[in-house]
């Protein structure tokens, strides 16, 4: 680790922490890329409303994993965020490449909303057994965005 600028925590707090900011890092990213993919390939009724929420959802995705990168550095790790990286860790399940139906995607889509927001949840648990509440705090707004974003998204599925 390098250097900290959190004071009161101690090694292991901040590693167990660093740990699992990085896995959720990997897990927003590929979320982000899954959105993206589905943004730019949907078909179908509904295309338009879709398409542009897609976008303003990957942008609140980048701020979420932007806030948990800058964490891990705060708390003296590497954020780790290269394809290698993220393509090493990320437990997603891989997005299908070639689906253009709408609907298939915000199946897809919310599927993977869920899944990470477990994942985020069980992190929220972690740190703060830890004893860092200040990244439970961080990972508690990213899971509130991401449970949100997964209600946008699944609200538009035909009933």
């Amino acid at each position: 680790m390098t250097d900290t600028f959190v004071a009161g925590l101690d090694g292991q707090a901040r590693k167990k922490s660093i740990d699992v900011l990085n896995g959720c890092v990997a897990e927003t990213i590929a979320l982000r890329l899954a959105v993206k993919q589905a943004h730019w390939n949907l078909k179908g009724p509904g295309f338009i409303g879709v398409h542009e929420l897609l976008d303003a959802v990957s942008a609140r995705l980048g701020e979420s994993t932007d806030t948990m990168a800058e964490r891990a550095v705060v708390l003296g790790g590497t954020a780790h965020g290269t394809l290698e990286a993220v393509s090493e860790s990320v437990e997603m399940k891989a997005y299908p490449v070639e689906e253009q139906d709408i609907n298939a995607h915000i199946k897809a889509l919310k599927d993977r909303f869920l899944t990470v927001g477990e994942k985020i949840r069980k992190g929220i648990d972690a740190t703060g057994d830890a004893g860092d509440e200040g990244t439970a705090d961080v990972l508690t707004e990213v899971s509130r965005a991401v449970d949100q974003d997964a209600w946008f998204i699944g609200a538009n599925a035909p009933r």
